[in-house]
């Protein structure tokens, strides 16, 4: 029996994010990568049909189904209709409809979780660049749109759309088919692809700009699709694990980091009792299962990081000589200014803030980096330093758009140029 239809915009939108992908990759591995583009079509008019639909006759009772069955006639009728154009069965069109009409169900769970695993790595396949491999996965498989991807990473809806279109054309010209990758290949397309998920990950946890700290869709949408590579034989490898462990640990804080009215708290004033203690031992659990590889990788050690801070019961205990091993190991794998950035916080907490601010002086290529002012002005503040702390705030609020950060260094300058002569004392909660 049909419910009303009630909020059938929220339902059908709720449903895109979850279901367009999965349809999607499950019919284009019918219709072919040639046909791409048809597939997504076949999506969005299944998803147009629902909303008209549901407004005039209600709500399924099982909607998910409702538009499988939807997708799956039009998928017969745009192959029909190929043939009935080409007066005969076009080429490589002769396999594709028989089986489309016969099976009952093409959207068989088995059938989704395999087409979209597919679709992964058809998406990251190493000769799309990577900046185009993220946006045609978030596109593709996370239901994201050409404007939320743009917004997500600081760009234009053109150059979004751009490197859509290219990557869609660079899978036509080297006409990458949704066939699993060889054992030959595996470990270079399953690089590209845990690349691109840690990206969509990192940019949910700490979004690039606008009013949230947190994109959680994004973080979600990641989690979800690494959760595949894990419950998949060939793909459960300890790597897949250690960026599971990582993304569990670190999306536990979610909820203690920031306010009620969206202002960031720091690590070292959130309450831990928020934190989710079951993402804790799930991250422990996959992280004990990547431990098995006799290879370290940067996933493993980052998820060994998050788990120092995670089974810390207070600020204060958290064990900071542990942290300067564990990103001595990641200089070696992964060296970038920012790993150098948080050994040096690490220093600072282990040895002396003076110290911490002497290695931050020492890194170089970090000066349009907020996160690096912010540092060394909360170590100035440790030393009450308050017109080098001031310095320091002033310099980060330049170098960010970002709501929240500005909002909470607006506060900190604020408090400093209370602290200089003739103002008061600086607050000891910031």
């Amino acid at each position: 029996m049909a419910q009303p239809p009630k909020n059938v915009e929220q339902l059908v939108g709720h449903l895109f994010r979850i279901e367009a992908g999965k349809m999607a990759a499950v019919l284009t591995r019918l219709l072919g990568t040639e046909h791409f583009d048809t597939a997504e079509d076949i999506v969005q008019d299944t998803l147009l049909k629902a909303m008209e639909s549901w407004r005039m006759r209600g709500i399924p009772d099982n909607p998910s189904a409702w538009m499988y069955k939807v997708a799956h006639n039009k998928a017969i009728d745009w192959v029909r209709s190929q043939q009935r154009k080409a007066k005969s069965r076009l080429p490589n069109e002769s396999d594709k409809l028989d089986p489309i009409v016969a099976e009952q169900s093409i959207f068989a769970e088995q059938e989704i979780e395999d087409s979209v695993l597919r679709m992964m790595f058809a998406c990251c396949h190493p000769s799309i660049p990577v900046e185009s491999q993220v946006a045609l996965t978030l596109k593709t498989l996370g239901g994201l749109s050409v404007a939320e991807i743009g917004h997500a990473f600081l760009t234009t809806e053109e150059t979004i759309a751009k490197r859509i279109y290219r990557a869609k054309e660079k899978i036509k010209e080297q006409k990458i088919k949704l066939d699993p990758p060889s054992v030959f290949e595996l470990p270079q397309r399953l690089n590209s692809l845990l690349h691109v998920l840690y990206l969509l990950f990192n940019e949910g946890y700490y979004t690039s700009s606008g009013d949230a700290l947190i994109r959680e869709d994004l973080c979600a949408e990641a989690m979800r699709l690494n959760y595949l590579l894990v419950n998949h034989s060939a793909t459960n490898l300890p790597k897949v694990n250690a960026l599971m462990a990582l993304m569990c640990l670190q999306s536990s804080r979610f909820e203690a980091r920031t306010s009620v009215s969206g202002e960031i708290i720091l690590l070292e004033h959130q309450d831990r009792n928020k934190w989710n203690q079951m993402l804790i031992q799930k991250g422990l659990w996959f992280l004990e299962k990547a431990s098995t590889s006799p290879t370290l990788n940067e996933y493993l050690v980052e998820a060994s990081i998050a788990s120092v801070h995670a089974i810390a019961k207070r600020f204060e205990d958290t064990s900071w000589d542990k942290l300067i091993v564990l990103y001595d190991v990641l200089l070696e794998i992964k060296p970038s200014p920012i790993v150098s950035l948080n050994r040096a916080i690490a220093i600072g907490y282990a040895l002396s803030p003076e110290q911490g601010i002497k290695e931050l002086q020492k890194i170089v290529k970090l000066e349009a980096n907020s996160h690096y002012y912010v540092a060394l002005g909360n170590f100035y503040l440790k030393l009450y330093n308050y017109d080098a702390a001031l310095t320091s705030f002033q310099n980060a609020l330049a170098k960010t758009f970002h709501t929240p950060e500005r909002e909470m260094l607006e506060q900190k300058i604020i408090a400093c140029q209370g602290s200089l002569p003739n103002g008061t004392d600086f607050p000891t909660a910031l």
